[in-house]
């Protein structure tokens, strides 16, 4: 829940309960949803309570209408729309990757920035001009957490892998040759992960991977952040997303950045994943902009990208 009654955007609450599969597995669309649903309710009610609200008190309910898992966004949209319907609050659809981008610049304080947005869903760069968030480049396969995750499941490890991907390849410093795939100003991460697995089975060292596959994987990033930052001359470049937690590829980006006399913005790690304040926060930025949904067109939309979203709250 959020708010910005007195003139500053506030966290009110940010209520978590995250769906784990087993060491080794990936995320089930049908088992992640049937967390969703059982949480559901008692997330609700203790997100209210923290706020110290009451649900008469909320303006607007805002739901995640897209990109995603299908039978997860479908429970969200669910819940969404009784609870709007019952309380007669207004419905508010949100983007989920325009919700990572918007949150990472309200806490940052960012006002035009290039942005990089890396996590489980998302490897994009983008910049906002003509009403809409313009994509710059973007993977043409794996998103970069989907890789680390895979190379993850491959090692034993649960999803999301990212805290032991950072931790293992900080105690290695031996780089192994995997293939770096740039094309343009997008990138390919299939081949990388690929390798990388064939190494592991081939009996290197699980930190030697770890620490190549970062540095390989980050490099790509970093070449086609600069390209997209000698081209639009922001001053200001944002990393939003689970991946932005990684301090190494905070680091890689900080050099570029000093290079280009830009500022390097990252969202707080506690605010890097997926969470309600992204949504909630985007949601008000959108309803106060005079953004609704019918009940009967607020399907679910997996495959929303970013740069279909016409921007209101923005000039």
């Amino acid at each position: 829940m959020v708010s910005t009654r007195g003139g500053t955007p506030k966290i009110l609450s940010d209520v978590r309960d995250i769906y784990r599969p087993e060491k080794g597995e990936g995320i089930h669309p049908r088992e992640a949803s049937r967390h969703h649903a059982q949480v559901a309710a008692p997330v609700l009610s203790k997100a209210l309570k923290e706020a110290a609200v009451k649900i008469e008190d909320v303006d607007a309910v805002a739901f995640s209408q897209g990109p995603g898992l299908g039978p997860c966004l479908r429970v969200g949209a669910v819940v969404a729309r009784s609870v709007s319907a019952y309380y007669k609050k207004p419905l508010i659809p949100v983007n989920h990757a325009v919700a990572h981008i918007e949150l990472a610049a309200m806490l940052t304080g960012a006002s035009d920035p290039l942005v990089l947005l890396v996590s489980g869903g998302h490897t994009v760069i983008t910049a906002f001009t003509a009403r809409r968030w313009r994509v710059f480049g973007e993977t043409l396969d794996l998103t970069i957490g989907q890789m680390i995750d895979q190379f993850g499941r491959a090692a034993g490890y649960a999803s999301p892998f990212g805290r032991e991907f950072e931790a293992l390849s900080n105690k290695s410093n031996v780089f192994l040759d995997l293939p770096y795939t740039v094309k343009g100003n997008d990138v390919s991460f299939s081949g990388l992960l690929t390798a990388s697995k064939r190494l592991l089975a081939g009996g290197r060292s699980l930190e030697d991977v770890c620490f190549s596959l970062q540095e390989t994987g980050f490099a790509m990033l970093a070449e086609v952040v600069e390209r997209a930052l000698a081209f639009t001359e922001k001053k200001e470049v944002l990393i939003a997303g689970g991946v932005a937690a990684n301090l190494r590829l905070r680091e890689m980006l900080s050099q570029i950045c000093g290079v280009h006399g830009a500022k390097l913005l990252a969202v707080p790690r506690e605010y890097s994943g997926d969470c309600g304040a992204q949504i909630a926060w985007n949601g008000l930025q959108a309803f106060e902009a005079g953004v609704r949904v019918d009940v009967e067109k607020s399907s679910v939309k997996q495959s929303w990208r970013l740069d279909q979203v016409d921007i209101a709250w923005r000039r």
